[in-house]
């Protein structure tokens, strides 16, 4: 137990450890030139753990790495049921059947498509394979934080998965506004995108939430554009909890076909995915105060930057031996679906309703 009285100092030194490294990543993220790069302090806060974990892990006290694992593992849970403050059902409402069908269409589609890819083309295990699937498929790397717990998957899977996010996702920040400009607006008929129409597009096909905000932002924040495209993207994120439901649902029927007949297996439910469709419940009735709110997202960021600075920490290179290439052909054909598929996924379903 983390806490009982042989561990407890060094868990209460490791979890202050990683608080100053997470508080060090958001004052790093806030630099401008890191901000012009769309790289959020949950990015920083993993570089900089991995850093650590690789050079200076063995300077610094062994007590301390059980309130690092109490960082990656127990705050995370804590962090994403506190991500539903993000979310209200009238923004998701607001942009109709449209929106919600392109973010449904396109995680179903890009999970199943990156599972199988990785699993059964290249060869990756099948952790590593979900974990980059569910990474391309919601919302980046706080999907992959959030599926990590459900497989039960080692550190150096989840950020092997974060880091396919960042490659992909930053290309995807500056293709998206490249395509936009030279194709989409100025084209007639079929490649023809409308400024709305766009911003469905780059909410249910780009990785993070402010990558989506970076490419949709071409005509500034506030408008049509960019807000479509960020209510789409929450709304990826909002299905990221009936998502992880179904994965534990599947990995408790694996598990029992695996054990054979008369085998019995703990059904696999994660509860703080169902307390994060709570919280967005709860926000929704627009009980509390904007700045309230704001306070409790600001907090959860640094709690999500914390979980991800402690996942870095437990990230060893010598842990990647093996893997090979297989993430990035898999994180490529997914980014290869989300920029084509994504495209004809938004025509499909703005055209039919």
């Amino acid at each position: 137990m983390p806490f009982s009285p042989q561990k407890r100092k060094g868990t209460i030194s490791g979890i202050v450890f990683v608080a100053l490294v997470a508080a060090s990543a958001t004052w790093v993220a806030a630099l401008e030139p890191v901000k012009a790069l769309g790289l959020s302090p949950l990015v920083v806060g993993i570089v900089i753990g991995i850093f650590y974990a690789n050079t200076l892990h063995n300077h610094f006290p062994p007590a301390w790495e059980s309130g690092i694992t109490f960082s990656a593992k127990k705050i995370l849970r804590f962090a994403i049921v506190f991500y539903g403050f993000r979310i209200t059902f009238q923004e998701i409402a607001a942009v109709g059947m449209e929106g919600f069908l392109v973010s449904f269409i396109m995680l179903t589609s890009t999970f199943i498509l990156g599972s199988w890819l990785g699993m059964k083309r290249f060869g990756l295990d099948r952790d590593t394979a979900m974990l980059t699937a569910s990474g391309a498929s919601v919302c980046g790397a706080a999907a992959v934080l959030a599926t990590e717990p459900v497989l039960k998957a080692e550190e150096h899977k989840a950020a092997v998965a974060v880091s396919m996010v960042v490659l992909f996702g930053t290309v995807a920040m500056f293709l998206y506004p490249l395509l936009y400009t030279t194709i989409f607006k100025e084209a007639s008929g079929f490649f023809h995108l409308s400024p709305e129409q766009y911003g469905i597009y780059v909410g249910g096909s780009v990785h993070e939430v402010a990558q989506v905000v970076a490419a949709a932002g071409i005509n500034g924040p506030g408008t049509e554009m960019a807000n479509n495209a960020v209510i789409v993207k929450m709304t990826r994120v909002l299905l990221i909890a009936p998502m992880l439901i179904l994965l534990g649902l599947w990995l408790s029927r694996q598990a029992a076909r695996k054990g054979g007949p008369g085998a019995t297996v703990k059904l696999v439910i994660p509860w703080f995915a169902v307390y994060f469709l709570g919280m967005a419940a709860f926000n929704s009735l627009q009980l509390l105060s904007e700045k309230l709110v704001y306070g409790i997202n600001s907090v959860d960021t640094f709690l999500l930057t914390m979980a991800m600075t402690a996942l870095g920490m437990g990230t060893r290179f010598a842990k990647f031996k093996g893997l090979g290439m297989a993430p990035l052909y898999t994180a490529l054909a997914m980014f290869v679906w989300l920029v084509v598929g994504g495209f004809l996924v938004v025509k499909g379903v703005t055209t039919a309703l």
